[in-house]
């Protein structure tokens, strides 16, 4: 009986190069997305420390979850203002 591994695909690139080429093909993509994150995590840590002093751990996290639908909101709405030239 002949055993094969499973994960030796030599028809497969290498990791290193799939990564490289993902990287590539959404590099703007990638970048829009951490400087949304960073700006996010920003702001709201800065509202959090200066002016929401006294709210409760929750609400700060909370705030940072709120994080998800705001950039999906905002990358949408920008979608359809693309659109809309």
């Amino acid at each position: 009986m002949t055993e094969t591994d499973p994960t030796d695909d030599s028809d497969e690139e290498p990791l290193v190069d799939r990564l490289g080429s993902h990287v590539r093909e959404n590099r703007t993509g990638m970048f829009q997305d951490l400087v949304f994150a960073v700006a996010w995590v920003t702001v709201v840590s800065l509202l959090f420390d200066h002016v929401f002093v006294g709210a409760p751990e929750w609400a700060f996290y909370l705030a940072m979850v709120g994080g998800v639908p705001a950039y999906f909101g905002f990358f949408a709405s920008l979608a359809i203002a693309k659109r809309g030239k």
